[in-house]
């Protein structure tokens, strides 16, 4: 039970395979960047390629997954995308222990655990709609959320410590066994799915592809939400390079001082999702939401005056321990309103192409932002995403947030 609400053992079988998939992942926190640099003698150019060439490429391989997703069982789906990331993984490590490791395969599986995560993350998105009632969703949610930011505080230390007892390849194979775990997680589910109905005689349509993109922008919450947070993200992600570049170099700040810098703050986004449905109760979904979407851009402009020194490195910490802080409130709550208004024969269509977006708008203001600092610096850079976060604010919902609104009506 969870504020009176029962979630049901089949949402602790889900919710235990998102944690081990969750905490491998985190664990294997760049691994594959790691091995390129350390096995494979890679530079930074080839590395940011590894990057941003899995993540983009990832996305449109995932695209036409979204409808053949929608009309299939869903727990197939995701025990499937399981399967695809651990073999991936297991063929890193394969060709690492026969000494036949190579870039391009490095490419190749960023690809395939790119397009498996977007693909699995629709597939459970539409599990857990079936799964738990629409008063359980958000606890459901936070629940998601605070698992994530416990294995991105957990998951970087562990691996760190596994690749220098075992070696760069240990945390891949932790990552495969996680993948293992979740799949198990998922087909120990017990509840019967039925097949998802769909117009006999009718396959995959071209506009299939885009029915995600126009529920999401034909919704009067929805658009406001998905540009909000398309925007916020990919502005906070294209800067994440940048202060890398600036406080490792310039300001001289060791690798240790850095992890931890991004560490500690981590545990804001598990006190966010933790209360996260209290404050919805007392305020309302549209003020919980709209207050954290407008304090979460509030703080990125202050890493602008990062410097070196304690000083320096509190005033990180501080930045980010409010803006995930911020974001751990948000994110559940936004989740839980998305399933919401969404019919059910359009989840994996919607989540698909939200992540798409997502990924893809990140891939493209990294590297507008990394050319932006080559031109004005990348404290300039930094400063200047802050300022355009400031008025990210202007794009979230004004009218009220019904938790029932669009629900399975617009058939």
């Amino acid at each position: 039970m969870a504020g009176g609400v029962s979630l049901g053992r089949d949402f602790g079988r889900l919710w235990a395979a998102y944690a081990a998939g969750t905490l491998g992942t985190w664990v294997a926190f760049n691994a594959l960047p790691l091995l390129a640099i350390t096995v494979l003698h890679k530079g930074s150019a080839e590395v940011a390629a590894l990057a941003a060439v899995g993540a983009a490429v990832g996305a449109a391989v995932a695209l036409p997954l979204g409808p053949w997703v929608e009309f299939r069982r869903k727990r197939p789906v995701m025990v499937a995308m399981d399967l695809v990331r651990c073999a991936a993984m297991l063929s890193v490590a394969a060709a690492y222990a026969l000494d036949r490791l190579g870039f391009v395969q490095l490419l190749v599986v960023s690809v395939l655990v790119a397009a498996a995560d977007i693909t699995f993350g629709a597939a459970s998105g539409a599990c857990l709609k079936a799964l738990v009632p629409a008063e359980g969703r958000l606890v459901a949610q936070a629940r998601l959320e605070s698992t994530m930011w416990t294995a991105t505080v957990l998951g970087p230390p562990l691996g760190g410590a596994l690749v220098a007892l075992l070696g760069p390849v240990a945390t891949v194979l932790v990552d495969a066994l996680s993948y293992l775990l979740s799949a198990a997680g998922v087909r120990a589910i017990k509840g019967r799915e039925p097949r998802p109905a769909r117009k006999e005689g009718r396959g995959t349509q071209a506009g299939d592809l885009l029915e995600g993109w126009r529920h999401i922008l034909a919704q009067p919450v929805l658009r406001p939400l998905f540009l909000n947070s398309v925007l916020v993200n990919g502005l906070i992600m294209a800067t994440a390079p940048l202060l890398a570049v600036l406080m490792l170099g310039p300001l001289g700040f060791a690798p240790w001082q850095y992890g931890l810098a991004f560490a500690v703050p981590c545990l804001g986004g598990l006190l966010g999702s933790r209360i996260s449905r209290p404050l919805v109760a007392r305020h309302g979904r549209r003020r919980v939401l709209w207050t954290s979407g407008v304090l979460r851009a509030c703080w990125p402009v202050g890493l602008a005056l990062v410097h070196s020194g304690v000083t320096g490195l509190v005033l990180v910490m501080a930045v980010e321990l409010a803006l995930i802080t911020c974001a751990g409130v948000f994110t559940p709550v936004l989740a839980a309103q998305r399933l919401d208004l969404t019919p059910t024969d359009r989840v994996a269509r919607t989540l698909t192409a939200w992540s798409v977006t997502a990924k893809a708008s990140a891939a493209a203001l990294t590297a507008l932002w990394g050319l932006l600092a080559a031109a004005v610096g990348p404290r300039a850079a930094i400063g200047l995403a802050g300022v355009l976060l400031l008025a990210t604010p202007l794009l979230l919902p004004r009218e009220e947030v019904r938790a029932t609104e669009g629900v399975d009506t617009c058939k």
